[in-house]
């Protein structure tokens, strides 16, 4: 079965910040089997993705749908709406009011309105994978897997930095959508991915190299179906991952968590890198937590998780 977004209504919530919400809407879609008749594998959205996983608009397609590597016909799909993001038409203004921890606890509020006792897997790519990191660390028995890609469980200075600069130019530009997207697709891809792509060639017709049209055409096109507010939420989450937060270490954290951790990094990943992937592997290693870590090659960088589907497969068919 293939759902429409449904709603569940989260009240009387309180941010880490101290503000009150007598309710928030959290909207969600479903695929496969129905919620419990099957294993349940949450998936949690990137920036600018949504709760359409699979289907014509589907942004994993390639990754999950029958006979795929993570196959409905055998696992139920259960993907939850940002808060703000704004596909279920609900928007958010005031998004300094959240961090990435306050989107864990509504996702496990909606998994317990959902009456979900344990997850088989929680997978996420970029700040939904940071989002799964932070919700393992609140409910450390929530899932058997946990399977972040292209992220980490901080945001280092390098990220900090970027979303900040986002930040600037989204609420100082004329076009911020159109602008913040052209900035953030170069910390999506890597010099050796636009020089395979572009060749340095140019558009006859708008006479302009086909670099500069190809991010012209990536702003327009993310303005057309984002909203500002949606955009400044989710670029606040990505700057607010911290499982540490408020508390002593990340080994003390660490230390509760139950599930099998799967790290999955790019090689060529200029915003959640390769290296930061590497440490945290290293000391969970030494934790004696049960962990495995692999790694996506690819010239494109952090979109590769979006990119090269086979490799993604290969990584990620044991499991499934």
């Amino acid at each position: 079965m293939e759902n429409k977004p449904t709603s569940i209504t989260v009240p009387n919530f309180t941010t880490e910040s101290g503000t009150f919400y007598a309710s928030l809407n959290l909207s969600f879609q479903v695929f496969g089997p129905a919620l419990n008749a099957a294993p349940i594998v949450l998936v949690n959205h990137a920036l600018t993705g949504n709760s359409q996983v699979i289907g014509e608009k589907g942004w994993w397609n390639s990754l999950i749908g029958q006979n795929k590597t993570i196959d409905t016909t055998k696992y139920t799909i259960l993907a939850f709406n940002v808060p703000g993001n704004g596909y279920d038409d609900v928007l958010i203004e005031n998004y300094l009011d959240f961090n990435a921890r306050d989107i864990a606890k509504l996702f496990l509020a909606g998994i317990e309105s959902l009456k979900i006792q344990q997850l088989y897997a929680i997978i996420g790519g970029s700040v939904g994978g940071g989002i799964a990191w932070e919700m393992v660390a609140l409910e450390p028995k929530i899932t058997q897997h946990l399977i972040p890609i292209a992220t980490d469980w901080k945001a280092t200075d390098w990220l900090i930095a970027n979303c900040f600069l986002q930040e600037q130019i989204l609420n100082n530009s004329s076009k911020p959508i159109e602008d913040a997207r052209i900035h953030a697709m170069l910390c999506y891809r890597t010099p050796e991915s636009f020089k395979a792509k572009f060749q340095r060639t140019t558009n006859e017709e708008l006479a302009i190299f086909n670099v500069e049209s190809w991010l012209n055409h990536h702003g327009k096109k993310l303005q057309k179906r984002f909203q500002l507010s949606a955009y400044r939420m989710m670029n606040q989450l990505l700057k607010t991952i911290d499982v540490t937060r408020n508390s002593d270490s990340f080994e003390e954290i660490v230390s509760r968590i139950e599930t099998n951790i799967h790290i999955i990094a790019i090689n060529s990943d200029l915003f959640f890198t390769a290296n930061e992937n590497r440490e945290t592997f290293e000391e969970l290693k030494k934790l004696n937590k049960n962990v495995s870590y692999g790694e996506i090659e690819s010239i494109h960088g952090h979109d590769a998780f979006l990119i090269e589907y086979e490799q993604l497969d290969n990584l990620l068919k044991d499991i499934f």
